[in-house]
């Protein structure tokens, strides 16, 4: 990636954060994590009580791309072709044709993804794998870019049906966006203020060009030593006793992945530590299962990964 590319997306990845934040006051450091992912070519699982902005967040996104996006609201009777879509009999032409659904979009809403069946879940992951739903033998790919952000309420249970680790898996970070600063929320709860108010996101960019950065930004420089660095932290974490599972290689994988993007956000063409070191919570948080007994005790899968991260080893790169 050379220093003009990486100078365009640096410019362009400022935009659409400061875009999407006018939306969702306060937030900058989440909003970052969601472009980020964006760009990366991964999926965002926001996990949060009620109101506290994730729907607004994976609008104002839609917005700022520009792009076509879609809001699925999941519920237990909800089924994977409604969804993905599904093959209808057209009586004016006599033809059988596909009925795309709701996945065909850019930026796709999966609200409160624990309540649908897990079949459903399944086809959403599915796609989310593949970019491609094949119905009768017949595959038909969703738009580029494509990202899934799934909400999901980690309090209210009633009724849930919970994410399998196979299929966290799939979700490239898992964030939370809290509850605003004293002064940001009373800013929100001023009348007349933009918090909220999608429809006036200022659209700075589109699908094209997000998809020519994806693709620029996979090239970015990774040092050995940076891989080795990403590999010594996912045997620290299937090594931990206090894990039963730790970071599977897709993990790393994503990793290493939004490590460019991070480093490029930051105008530099070369990963550095502190990207990996920044972005292993999100990305592999979880992707880790913690023992229960360690769990009655108040530790979690972020807690042992931050402090693997404290204790491995840092390697010096050159920028290459």
């Amino acid at each position: 990636m050379t220093e003009a590319e990486v100078a365009a997306f640096r410019q362009l990845h400022s935009q659409v954060v400061d875009a999407v934040e006018g939306a969702v006051h306060g937030k900058r450091a989440v909003v970052e994590l969601v472009v980020m992912t964006m760009f990366a070519g991964g999926h965002v699982l926001l996990e949060d009580v009620p109101g506290t902005g994730k729907t607004t967040l994976a609008r104002a996104v839609a917005g700022a791309l520009g792009g076509k996006s879609s809001r699925v609201q999941f519920t237990p009777d909800l089924l994977p072709s409604d969804v993905t879509g599904t093959t209808v009999y057209d009586q004016h032409s006599g033809e059988i044709r596909f009925r795309e659904g709701p996945v065909f979009s850019h930026v796709v809403l999966a609200d409160e993804i624990n309540r649908a069946a897990a079949k459903t879940q399944s086809a959403l992951l599915e796609v989310m794998e593949e970019h491609t739903v094949t119905v009768d033998g017949v595959p038909h790919p969703v738009p580029t870019p494509f990202l899934v952000v799934a909400t999901q309420n980690p309090v209210d249970l009633d009724g849930t049906y919970r994410l399998p680790e196979a299929q966290l898996d799939r979700f490239m970070i898992r964030t939370t966006i809290g509850y605003p600063d004293s002064e940001f929320e009373i800013g929100v709860l001023r009348p007349g203020t933009g918090a909220g108010n999608v429809s006036a996101v200022a659209t700075v960019t589109d699908p094209e060009t997000v998809a020519r950065h994806t693709e620029q930004l996979a090239r970015l420089h990774v040092a050995d030593e940076i891989l080795r660095y990403v590999r010594a932290l996912g045997a620290a974490t299937r090594a931990d006793a206090r894990l039963r599972m730790g970071a599977s290689t897709r993990g790393l994988r994503s990793l290493v992945r939004a490590a460019q993007v991070h480093a490029a956000a930051q105008g530099r063409h070369f990963v550095v530590p502190n990207d990996v070191q920044r972005l292993a919570g999100p990305v592999l948080s979880h992707r880790v299962i913690v023992h229960r007994d360690v769990a009655v005790g108040g530790t979690t899968g972020a807690d042992v990964v931050g402090e693997i991260v404290e204790t491995t080893a840092v390697p010096r790169p050159s920028a290459g």
